[in-house]
């Protein structure tokens, strides 16, 4: 089951420095890999200098978020639509249906934008942006590995995750709207010493 569109919160013992205390969003999911972009790390970097044309459709944190550690110097946007239309994978070539090449949907509301392209050739309906430099990515298995070492919690995603103004609350945020003791490890000390 492919699980594109959907969170991967860290385990709250996730000791990799890219990781720990992450929440991701997964962009792609297939037998072949995973990609995901890190959503609570914004950067240093404001959007205005790094993609001054995108920079009007950005809402809320106006920073180049840290998306991952693979290819930093490389950027992914993702945008939220009225209506994004249908999910489209994002390691296929661009079908002959699709109605832009410039916005290539993930769910029913969000998707990636080229940043390549001109804003004005986007889908209407953008209401909300945010550029991220670099990614998380697997390779065949190597996700459902990690998955099942309990070092990631899957948990569905909300648009508002992704374009969050508290990216440094997020991953709290996340697992405390969890039932039952999931919601619990919002509350673990970051160092298990003050437990």
């Amino acid at each position: 089951m492919s699980l594109r569109g959907h969170l991967l919160v860290a385990e709250p013992t996730l000791d990799d420095p890219n990781f720990a205390r992450t929440v991701v969003y997964l962009i792609e999911h297939s037998e072949g890999g995973a990609l995901g972009l890190v959503l609570n790390r914004p950067g240093e970097v404001p959007v205005h200098e790094a993609v001054p044309s995108w920079a009007p459709y950005v809402d809320g944190v106006g920073m180049v978020f840290v998306g991952g550690p693979v290819s930093p110097e490389g950027a992914i946007c993702l945008a939220r639509c009225r209506s994004a239309g249908p999910q489209e994978s994002l390691f296929e070539g661009t079908p002959e249906h699709e109605p832009t090449a410039l916005f290539k949907p993930i769910t029913t509301t969000i998707g990636a934008v080229d940043l390549h392209g001109d804003p004005s050739d986007a889908p209407g309906g953008i209401t909300a942006l945010r550029v991220f430099a670099g990614y998380a990515g697997w390779s065949g298995g190597q996700l459902e590995l990690e998955l099942e070492s309990g070092g990631w919690y899957v948990i569905e995603a909300e648009d508002d995750d992704v374009f969050t103004d508290t990216p440094e609350r997020l991953w709290r945020d996340v697992l405390r709207r969890q039932p039952g003791s999931l919601r619990s490890v919002a509350y673990f000390p970051r160092d298990p010493r003050w437990n």
